[in-house]
């Protein structure tokens, strides 16, 4: 009894670090996702997502997605996206926040990397919704790449996106099915000082910070 006071206590405090993450600056959120895609581009596996990245319609990239459980499990973190424009340039970025809730036995914490290939204008238009269910729109193939990306070459080649991470923690790996992408018109507003929305930013091109620029250079650097 003691032992399971103990990790509900762990977990109700480390369940406030989503919260947190989600209210750093808007800058840093921009910056740790170009650290995050440089990170998830090493070794053989970041090769293959290379491939799939020269096609992708979009991005989405969360750089820091927390997730701990104890029986009672809980997902968060903040994203951006980023569209190819009609030149083959990447836009500036739409901001969105990632939450899920569980339950089950299930006892660990971890953080993870997380990287989403929209590869169809079906799936970009599902992701430019306000607030988009991994998992839940039958109309779209999702497919998972991990460690052994080679191996699930085939079911990806016709998925509407594709889901990366690189995590570290006490799960073997971290499950995106039922996650729930929200876009943040708040934090939009307060980086291009303006109201704007996910696809008037990411697909008619209003909006710029220059604090972005590095960001559309790396996917530049891997994705062209």
């Amino acid at each position: 009894m003691k032992t399971f006071l103990l990790g509900m206590a762990i977990v109700t405090a480390t369940l406030g670090a989503p919260a947190v993450a989600l209210a750093s600056s808007p800058q840093h959120l921009v910056d740790s996702s170009t650290l995050a895609i440089e990170d998830m581009m090493g070794g053989a596996a970041g090769t293959q997502v290379q491939t799939f990245l020269r096609k992708a319609k979009a991005v989405v990239v969360c750089p820091d997605v927390f997730r701990a459980g104890f029986f009672i499990g809980g997902e968060g973190g903040g994203c951006v996206m980023v569209a190819r424009t009609a030149d083959g340039s990447w836009s500036y970025p739409a901001f969105y926040n990632m939450g899920s809730g569980s339950f089950g036995l299930q006892i660990g914490v971890q953080n993870a990397e997380v990287m989403m290939l929209i590869m169809t204008n079906g799936g970009l238009n599902a992701m430019l919704n306000s607030q988009f269910k991994l998992g839940a729109d039958a109309g779209l193939a999702v497919a998972t790449l991990g460690a052994g990306v080679s191996g699930a070459m085939s079911t990806a080649i016709n998925a509407d996106i594709l889901t990366f991470s690189k995590a570290q923690g006490l799960y073997g790996g971290i499950s995106l099915s039922g996650s729930v992408l929200s876009n943040d018109a708040g934090t939009e507003q307060a980086y291009y000082g303006q109201q704007l929305d996910a696809r008037q930013i990411v697909v008619d091109g209003q909006g710029s910070n220059p604090g972005a620029n590095p960001l559309r250079t790396i996917l530049t650097r891997y994705g062209q």
